[in-house]
């Protein structure tokens, strides 16, 4: 039997089934179904928005539309406990070929709604559109609150660095995917293959094999970030913070850069989790460049003064003046830059856009 497709239910039934399961927080006055959703605020806005495309943040083969959905949520509330706002709301632009499937796009927006409740956010209005593949952006706001926003260019030298979070799973998950390693979608009729293209029995084996990692495949088709530990690290007076979506070193280089400063990283101070050492195992790799290059899984890290590095937070190097060359000899004078232990990082820091 043929799916039904969005061009057969249409762009208002649609939107209209999409939107009637979700709930509103108090702070939402009028959501959505008007010109502009309404919304009771505390202190300054802050406002941030990310990209979803297909086969570029996520691939319909690799993830489910629910953990797309999760994805879309997930991502993009982590820029906002970055700057050590509360979360508040969320705006949706869909953009869809005609030809998906309307289960696609209902079980899409219950990953959202099941990753908005966890991160205390309302989903408040948003707009569809016919397009070649899906593209997703979303819209999040937050609010202050009676606490200032932490800023990445506000690390002063003697702060310890740490994080809270996941580091390296979702990277780890990406490379397990790339290598064959991980699970399609159901296929027509009642087969489902692994992505080595094994047959049922292999694949119930190979889902045994893959218990050990298999988090860090779920990372990767939807991350957790830390929710709720931005207002933390803003309380405890974070001088600077920034969510790890593109890979450690690479968003540390922005606090580096903006700050005016060195932030030298300890490689023994990492604790590298049981799944992510799993992983590496199986495809004969070093984990620590997951850790330290490796972006997705939306950890935070901030810079604090000594001693007030919050409970469950984990101090992983500290900030050193721009003055001075690496112990190699290899940082000019006066050069924000990435340290390991005590050297400069030299090879990749993690995604950038448009680079091959």
């Amino acid at each position: 039997m043929t799916e039904q497709t969005i061009a057969q239910v249409g762009e208002f039934p649609l939107i209209d089934s999409l939107v009637a399961p979700l709930s509103m927080g108090p702070q939402v006055q009028l959501g959505p179904g008007d010109d502009g959703a309404v919304v009771t605020i505390d202190g300054s806005m802050v406002v941030s928005v990310d990209l979803l495309i297909e086969n570029s943040h996520f691939r319909r083969d690799w993830s489910s539309a629910h953990d797309v959905g999760r994805k879309a949520i997930a991502v993009n509330v982590a820029d906002i406990e970055a700057m050590g706002a509360q979360p508040l709301t969320v705006v949706l632009g869909f953009s869809t070929p005609a030809s998906l499937p309307v289960r696609w796009a209902r079980e899409f927006m219950a990953g959202m709604a099941q990753e908005a409740q966890l991160a205390g956010v309302s989903i408040v209005g948003g707009d569809t559109t016919n397009g070649e593949i899906i593209s997703i952006s979303v819209t999040v706001m937050g609010q202050t609150a009676g606490l200032a926003p932490v800023r990445r260019d506000g690390a002063q030298v003697g702060d310890e660095v740490a994080y809270v979070g996941r580091l390296g799973y979702a990277a780890a998950g990406l490379d397990l995917l790339m290598h064959g390693i991980g699970w399609l979608q159901p296929g027509e009729g009642a087969h489902q293959r692994g992505f080595d293209g094994s047959t049922a029995d292999a694949a119930r084996r190979f889902q045994h094999d893959v218990s050990r990692y298999r988090e860090t495949i779920e990372s990767q088709r939807h991350p957790q970030p830390p929710y709720g530990q931005g207002r933390v690290a803003a309380r405890a007076g974070a001088h600077a913070m920034i969510d790890v979506s593109d890979g450690l070193i690479a968003d540390l280089g922005h606090i580096a850069q903006n700050s005016g400063v060195r932030v030298n990283l300890r490689s023994e101070a990492f604790i590298i989790a049981e799944p992510v050492r799993a992983a590496a195992e199986r495809i004969d790799t070093d984990p620590m460049t997951w850790m330290l290059t490796g972006g997705e899984d939306h950890a935070l890290v901030a810079t604090f003064a000594p001693g007030t590095v919050p409970e469950g937070w984990t101090v992983i190097g500290s900030v050193d003046a721009a003055a001075g060359p690496d112990a190699a000899g290899s940082a000019p004078m006066g050069h924000p830059c990435i340290m390991v232990d005590g050297q400069q990082w030299q090879g990749a820091g993690g995604w950038t856009h448009f680079s091959s």
